[in-house]
Protein backbone atom coordinates (compact mmCIF):
# COMPACT_ATOMS: atom_id res chain seq x y z
CA UNK A 1 0.00 0.00 0.00
CA UNK A 2 2.73 2.47 0.95
CA UNK A 3 4.79 1.62 -2.17
CA UNK A 4 1.76 2.16 -4.43
CA UNK A 5 1.10 5.50 -2.77
CA UNK A 6 4.76 6.50 -3.17
CA UNK A 7 4.76 5.47 -6.85
CA UNK A 8 1.64 7.57 -7.44
CA UNK A 9 3.19 10.60 -5.76
CA UNK A 10 6.39 10.26 -7.81
CA UNK A 11 4.50 9.98 -11.10
CA UNK A 12 2.28 12.94 -10.25
CA UNK A 13 5.24 15.16 -9.32
CA UNK A 14 7.48 14.25 -12.25
CA UNK A 15 8.55 17.50 -13.92
CA UNK A 16 11.64 16.89 -16.02
CA UNK A 17 13.90 14.05 -17.07
CA UNK A 18 17.51 14.18 -18.26
CA UNK A 19 19.40 11.18 -19.66
CA UNK A 20 23.10 10.93 -20.41
CA UNK A 21 25.91 8.37 -20.79
CA UNK A 22 28.91 7.79 -18.56
CA UNK A 23 32.14 6.61 -20.18
CA UNK A 24 34.98 4.26 -19.37
CA UNK A 25 37.82 5.87 -17.41
CA UNK A 26 40.44 6.70 -20.05
CA UNK A 27 43.19 6.27 -17.42
CA UNK A 28 42.60 2.49 -17.39
CA UNK A 29 44.94 0.40 -19.58
CA UNK A 30 43.51 0.21 -23.11
CA UNK A 31 42.64 -3.50 -22.91
CA UNK A 32 40.81 -3.26 -19.57
CA UNK A 33 37.00 -3.26 -19.72
CA UNK A 34 36.82 -1.70 -23.20
CA UNK A 35 33.00 -1.86 -23.16
CA UNK A 36 32.45 -0.41 -19.67
CA UNK A 37 29.75 2.27 -19.69
CA UNK A 38 26.63 3.51 -17.98
CA UNK A 39 23.41 5.27 -18.85
CA UNK A 40 21.96 7.66 -16.28
CA UNK A 41 18.42 9.00 -16.09
CA UNK A 42 17.65 11.80 -13.64
CA UNK A 43 14.02 12.62 -13.05
CA UNK A 44 13.25 15.78 -11.08
CA UNK A 45 10.23 15.54 -8.81
CA UNK A 46 10.48 19.04 -7.42
CA UNK A 47 12.28 18.89 -4.11
CA UNK A 48 14.55 15.95 -5.02
CA UNK A 49 15.70 13.95 -8.02
CA UNK A 50 15.52 10.22 -8.73
CA UNK A 51 18.72 9.07 -10.41
CA UNK A 52 18.74 5.65 -12.12
CA UNK A 53 22.13 4.30 -13.13
CA UNK A 54 22.40 1.31 -15.50
CA UNK A 55 25.92 -0.09 -16.03
CA UNK A 56 27.19 -2.65 -18.53
CA UNK A 57 30.42 -4.11 -19.87
CA UNK A 58 31.73 -4.80 -16.36
CA UNK A 59 32.93 -7.94 -14.56
CA UNK A 60 30.11 -10.27 -13.50
CA UNK A 61 28.90 -10.41 -9.89
CA UNK A 62 31.10 -7.53 -8.75
CA UNK A 63 30.46 -4.66 -6.33
CA UNK A 64 31.19 -1.04 -7.31
CA UNK A 65 30.95 2.27 -5.41
CA UNK A 66 29.15 5.26 -6.89
CA UNK A 67 30.00 8.91 -6.10
CA UNK A 68 28.95 12.45 -6.96
CA UNK A 69 32.28 14.24 -7.57
CA UNK A 70 33.67 17.69 -8.25
CA UNK A 71 35.71 16.71 -11.32
CA UNK A 72 35.41 13.44 -13.27
CA UNK A 73 39.05 12.31 -13.17
CA UNK A 74 41.96 12.50 -10.73
CA UNK A 75 42.29 14.38 -8.44
CA UNK A 76 38.42 14.24 -8.25
CA UNK A 77 38.08 17.11 -5.75
CA UNK A 78 35.34 16.86 -3.15
CA UNK A 79 33.34 13.64 -3.41
CA UNK A 80 30.06 12.37 -1.96
CA UNK A 81 29.43 8.63 -1.57
CA UNK A 82 25.99 7.65 -2.92
CA UNK A 83 26.04 3.87 -2.60
CA UNK A 84 26.84 0.61 -4.32
CA UNK A 85 26.05 -0.83 -7.74
CA UNK A 86 26.30 -4.62 -8.03
CA UNK A 87 26.57 -6.41 -11.36
CA UNK A 88 24.74 -9.59 -12.32
CA UNK A 89 26.16 -12.69 -14.04
CA UNK A 90 26.47 -10.78 -17.33
CA UNK A 91 28.25 -7.72 -15.92
CA UNK A 92 25.15 -5.48 -15.94
CA UNK A 93 23.69 -3.61 -12.98
CA UNK A 94 21.05 -1.03 -12.08
CA UNK A 95 20.74 1.16 -9.01
CA UNK A 96 18.35 3.95 -8.04
CA UNK A 97 19.40 6.88 -5.84
CA UNK A 98 17.11 9.58 -4.43
CA UNK A 99 18.60 12.93 -3.44
CA UNK A 100 19.66 16.27 -4.83
CA UNK A 101 21.27 15.57 -8.24
CA UNK A 102 20.94 18.92 -10.00
CA UNK A 103 22.51 22.33 -10.55
CA UNK A 104 22.02 22.80 -6.78
CA UNK A 105 24.24 19.88 -5.70
CA UNK A 106 27.03 21.23 -3.50
CA UNK A 107 29.13 20.77 -0.37
CA UNK A 108 29.73 23.60 2.09
CA UNK A 109 31.57 23.93 5.40
CA UNK A 110 31.03 27.42 6.86
CA UNK A 111 33.43 26.59 9.67
CA UNK A 112 35.81 23.97 11.03
CA UNK A 113 34.20 21.36 13.29
CA UNK A 114 35.26 18.13 14.95
CA UNK A 115 34.52 15.02 12.90
CA UNK A 116 34.12 11.42 14.09
CA UNK A 117 37.18 9.27 13.54
CA UNK A 118 35.46 5.92 13.01
CA UNK A 119 38.17 4.47 10.74
CA UNK A 120 41.53 5.56 12.14
CA UNK A 121 43.57 2.53 10.99
CA UNK A 122 42.78 2.14 7.29
CA UNK A 123 44.88 3.16 4.32
CA UNK A 124 43.03 6.52 4.36
CA UNK A 125 42.24 7.37 8.01
CA UNK A 126 39.32 9.69 8.71
CA UNK A 127 40.04 13.38 9.16
CA UNK A 128 39.28 14.57 12.68
CA UNK A 129 38.27 18.05 11.51
CA UNK A 130 36.78 19.31 8.29
CA UNK A 131 38.40 22.06 6.24
CA UNK A 132 36.42 25.28 6.00
CA UNK A 133 35.14 25.80 2.46
CA UNK A 134 32.72 28.05 0.64
CA UNK A 135 30.04 26.23 -1.40
CA UNK A 136 31.61 23.90 -3.97
CA UNK A 137 29.32 22.62 -6.72
CA UNK A 138 29.48 18.88 -7.51
CA UNK A 139 28.28 18.18 -11.07
CA UNK A 140 30.10 14.96 -12.04
CA UNK A 141 29.67 11.24 -11.33
CA UNK A 142 32.14 8.38 -10.97
CA UNK A 143 32.18 4.70 -10.08
CA UNK A 144 35.03 2.68 -8.51
CA UNK A 145 35.77 -1.01 -7.94
CA UNK A 146 34.77 -1.74 -4.34
CA UNK A 147 37.75 -4.09 -3.97
CA UNK A 148 41.21 -3.62 -5.53
CA UNK A 149 41.40 -7.43 -5.94
CA UNK A 150 38.43 -7.27 -8.32
CA UNK A 151 40.21 -4.56 -10.29
CA UNK A 152 43.31 -6.76 -10.63
CA UNK A 153 41.16 -9.73 -11.78
CA UNK A 154 39.81 -7.46 -14.53
CA UNK A 155 43.34 -6.44 -15.58
CA UNK A 156 43.26 -2.99 -13.93
CA UNK A 157 45.85 -1.69 -11.46
CA UNK A 158 45.42 -2.79 -7.85
CA UNK A 159 45.70 0.77 -6.53
CA UNK A 160 43.88 1.33 -3.24
CA UNK A 161 41.68 4.46 -3.14
CA UNK A 162 39.37 5.92 -0.45
CA UNK A 163 36.22 5.52 -2.58
CA UNK A 164 34.15 3.09 -0.48
CA UNK A 165 32.73 2.88 3.03
CA UNK A 166 35.92 1.34 4.43
CA UNK A 167 38.23 3.68 2.46
CA UNK A 168 39.95 0.77 0.70
CA UNK A 169 38.36 0.71 -2.78
CA UNK A 170 39.95 0.02 -6.14
CA UNK A 171 40.37 2.28 -9.16
CA UNK A 172 37.72 4.31 -10.95
CA UNK A 173 35.96 2.47 -13.79
CA UNK A 174 33.49 4.95 -15.33
CA UNK A 175 32.92 8.69 -15.08
CA UNK A 176 31.35 11.73 -16.74
CA UNK A 177 34.51 13.06 -18.41
CA UNK A 178 32.44 13.23 -21.61
CA UNK A 179 31.06 16.54 -20.27
CA UNK A 180 33.73 19.26 -20.76
CA UNK A 181 34.82 21.59 -19.32
CA UNK A 182 35.62 19.52 -16.21
CA UNK A 183 33.67 21.68 -13.75
CA UNK A 184 30.31 21.68 -15.55
CA UNK A 185 29.24 18.06 -15.58
CA UNK A 186 25.82 16.59 -16.35
CA UNK A 187 24.21 17.49 -13.03
CA UNK A 188 24.56 21.16 -13.99
CA UNK A 189 22.06 20.46 -16.80
CA UNK A 190 19.35 19.37 -14.32
CA UNK A 191 17.60 22.58 -13.21
CA UNK A 192 15.94 22.56 -9.80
Amino acid sequence: MIMALLAGVLLAQSNTEFSFPMVRNAALPANVLPNAKAQVIIKSIGTVEIMTVAVSGLPANTDFDFFVIQVPTAPFGLSWYQGDVETDGQGNGVQVFIGRFSNETFIVAPGVADAPNSMPNGPFPDATKNPQTAPVQLYHLGMWFNDPKDAVKAGAPGTVTPFNGEHNAGVQVINTSNFPPPGFGPLFQVKS
